[in-house]
């Protein structure tokens, strides 16, 4: 092979089978590179002599690169990966590439003439393919070795040749009877995972539109693989990458604006092959665009797809929890608890856990619902039976929840003792079960107690659940205020709320500078008390138009548990309630219309508004003289 030089191109099979050796490593100890697909493979390959063969019939020899294209997939397939990299390194691919391109611009005339071209090729479209596959063999040789960025912009060859040589795309079956579309497929679906090896997610991300954007003729598992994993890396890898520049698509498609969204309509698509059976089944799809969907908010259109799936891809109960977590998660409740009715039915699954502990939370909500909420929660203790710690602790708390909200709305007077005793009771032995070390116990256990009037308990739990959390969370500080407030120590509940206050950014301090401005009031300094309201209202105005939900924010987050629409119409009700111990009428009354504007239907507004005209009413016969 010594006198195979670039000069001398002409040389025959019989020249490479003779002096073949100088080209690979002699130290079998160097050149038996196992790769990383499995074991060596020693058995003889024909498809050698077959390429060799097709080429020899277009032209009567192997040029130079042919040869060593040939003699570097021998060394691969014998898993001499050094070997063959050494081989293929003596390939000047720029010297070829032109010719390949050449060839495969006359290959697309061919098909567009539909007629025999009389001009002849620089190379064969068989020797086209064997270089093609000579590069991508590099490629996987280098990937073996470590050298990853080589790796890819050795692969990426592949790819622009043939996106120069087709700018329109390939034809369809073009090259069906070669190994061309089969090397173009494998370097179209390896390039974007080099560079991700690379570590430039840029360039994956690019490499991955064009090969999903782009006419490759790819066979249908081959684009699905690709979706996958580029959904996957958008979704996953950390980064916001630009979006896609879609100028060959219609006005009125859909152009994704972010890496969500670009995730999302990926993972649709085949969640839509998968439905109209051009694919097979893949689980982890589901769990990647209901995880695509949760963090973008689209719980709704999550509930949609998965009610759109034909029978069979998931079991009948897996869809019942999945669309009761959908729903809940959409503050769609109700619907959620009749989702989570109908798995827990005697015909379906009575016994799951994690259904019977969702139910129960969403009826303890409720207190017209809290009785069945007891009845779930006692059921998933049954179902437990002491099998795990942590899960019968839930059960408890969720138990404590349902009997205390069951006894609001008991009759009796024993009845509400006695449901109260009980709900105690199931709060502090999920507390026991936990040693008093999770939040939403001692929480709920600090509550429970000061509504039935144990305050100095109630702040031992508050206090308590403050230290444990750090201050992190903003009901702690609210409930330890507010139980200090019901002792009236309201100098000492103010100063929590200023201490919350310093540790909360702006944005979360609605609540605590409600509860601040009702313990200034409560002390009778009104006009502090209007400032604080003030400060909220300035907050709660900037909130709304950086989320850019306008006035109508209420009615779209009404079923939070705190939704700023619905604080700020509670706030120009507590507002104008101060306006009115100041006989401020038209303050109050400015009040109660930017109340109405926010919700038309309100009756803490209609309570205000009679206040007022009370308190007018009665300050105006006061004044008249009586005669």
């Amino acid at each position: 092979m010594e006198g195979l030089s670039s000069g001398d191109q002409s040389r025959t099979v019989a020249g490479m089978a003779l002096s073949s050796e100088p080209l690979a490593t002699k130290d079998n100890s160097t050149g038996a590179y196992s790769s990383k697909n499995g074991a060596l493979d020693q058995q003889p390959d024909t498809s050698n002599l077959e390429e060799a063969e097709l080429s020899l019939r277009g032209r009567g020899s192997l040029n130079y690169e042919e040869a060593r294209a040939l003699l570097g997939r021998m060394e691969y397939q014998k898993g001499n990966v050094e070997a063959a990299l050494h081989v293929f390194e003596g390939i000047n691919i720029a010297a070829v590439t032109p010719r390949m391109k050449a060839t495969l611009a006359k290959r697309r005339e061919h098909h567009k003439r539909r007629s025999q071209s009389f001009s002849t090729p620089p190379m064969s479209i068989h020797a086209a393919s064997l270089l093609m596959e000579a590069i991508l063999l590099k490629a996987k040789s280098l990937q073996h070795l470590g050298r990853f960025r080589e790796a890819a912009q050795s692969c990426k060859v592949i790819v622009d040749i043939v996106e120069s040589s087709f700018s329109e795309g390939l034809p369809e079956n073009f090259a069906a009877d070669f190994k061309l579309q089969e090397t173009l497929n494998k370097a179209v679906e390896l390039l974007p995972e080099l560079w991700k090896l690379a570590d430039s997610p840029r360039e994956a991300i690019m490499s991955y539109r064009r090969a999903l954007l782009n006419q490759w003729n790819l066979d249908v598992e081959t684009t699905s693989r690709i979706q996958k994993d580029f959904a996957i890396l958008l979704l996953y890898s950390g980064g916001e990458a630009s979006p896609p520049n879609l100028r060959s698509q219609m006005d009125s498609s859909f152009v994704p604006k972010n890496n969500i969204e670009e995730a999302i309509l990926l993972l649709m698509i085949l969640l839509r092959k998968i439905i109209l059976k051009r694919i097979e089944r893949d689980p982890s799809i589901l769990d990647h665009l209901s995880f695509a969907l949760s963090v973008s908010g689209g719980l709704k259109a999550l509930a949609r797809q998965v009610e759109e799936l034909l029978p069979g891809i998931i079991d009948r109960n897996e869809r019942y929890h999945i669309l009761s977590l959908c729903y809940y998660g959409a503050g769609e409740e109700l619907i959620a608890l009749d989702l989570l009715r109908k798995l827990l039915h005697v015909n379906e699954d009575p016994n799951c856990v994690p259904a019977l502990l969702m139910a129960s939370k969403i009826c303890g909500k409720t207190p017209k619902l809290a009785e069945e909420g007891i009845n779930y929660a006692r059921r998933a203790l049954q179902s437990l039976k002491n099998n795990c710690n942590q899960l019968e602790s839930v059960a408890y708390c969720l138990l404590g929840v349902s009997l205390s909200a069951h006894s609001q709305v008991a009759v009796a007077d024993s009845v509400r003792a006695t449901k109260q005793f009980e709900a105690l009771e199931a709060l502090e032995s999920a507390g026991r079960m936990t040693k008093m070390r999770d939040s939403n116990i001692l929480y709920h256990l600090s509550l429970e107690n000061a509504e039935q009037r144990k305050l100095d308990v109630a702040l031992y739990y508050a206090k308590h659940l403050l230290k444990l959390e750090s201050g992190s969370n903003i009901r702690g500080w609210l409930l330890l205020a507010r139980i200090l407030s019901a002792q009236r120590q309201y100098k000492d509940a103010e100063t929590i709320i200023n201490a919350a206050l310093d540790q909360t950014g702006k944005w979360d301090q609605g609540e605590l500078l409600r509860t601040k401005a009702k313990l200034q009031i409560a002390q009778g300094q009104l006009e502090s008390g209007i400032a604080s309201y003030i400060q909220l209202l300035a907050v709660l105005r900037i909130q709304s138009k950086s989320l850019g939900l306008g006035t109508k924010l209420y009615k779209i987050l009404q079923d939070n548990e705190n939704p700023p629409g619905l604080l700020e119409l509670e706030v120009w009700h507590d507002l104008a309630s101060v306006y009115i111990r100041l006989s401020r009428w038209h303050d109050a009354e400015t009040c109660l219309s930017k109340s109405k504007a926010i919700c038309s239907y309100s009756a803490s507004r209609c309570h205000t508004t009679g206040e007022l005209r009370f308190h007018f009413n009665y300050n105006s016969l006061c004044r008249t003289p009586y005669f």
